[in-house]
């Protein structure tokens, strides 16, 4: 169920990131994308967290790559900022995890 959950907010940050770059939504889009980052952090493992990390050092370089096209240009640099954003929200919740396995690990070590 809580995968389920996790997929849906991935599924609605990857939307939400698209539309808000072409289209003016009167709320705090990156609060929202950050938010649905941290949910969507659930559904990934351990082995995804380099590839995550490289993708959120990656998406500003190609936002600005994509800036340069005329007319549609700087909305394809949002689409890339904003996934970033969400991309920084899961990178969070893998962090949040891994810290807490090296203490529970170093606890159960202490404690046998």
């Amino acid at each position: 169920m809580l995968n389920k959950v996790a997929r849906l907010a991935r599924v609605l940050g990857v939307i939400l990131a698209i539309v808000a770059a072409f289209v003016a939504i009167p709320a705090q889009v990156g609060l929202i994308l950050v938010v649905l980052g941290l949910i969507a952090g659930l559904a990934y493992g351990t082995d995804d967290f380099i590839r995550l990390g490289v993708f959120l050092l990656v998406l500003p370089l190609v936002g600005a790559a994509l800036g340069n096209i005329p007319a549609v240009g700087s909305a394809l640099g949002m689409v890339c900022g904003n996934v970033a954003l969400a991309v920084a929200g899961i990178l969070a919740t893998r962090v949040a995890i891994r810290l807490y396995e090296i203490v529970a690990g170093d606890v159960k070590g202490i404690a046998a």
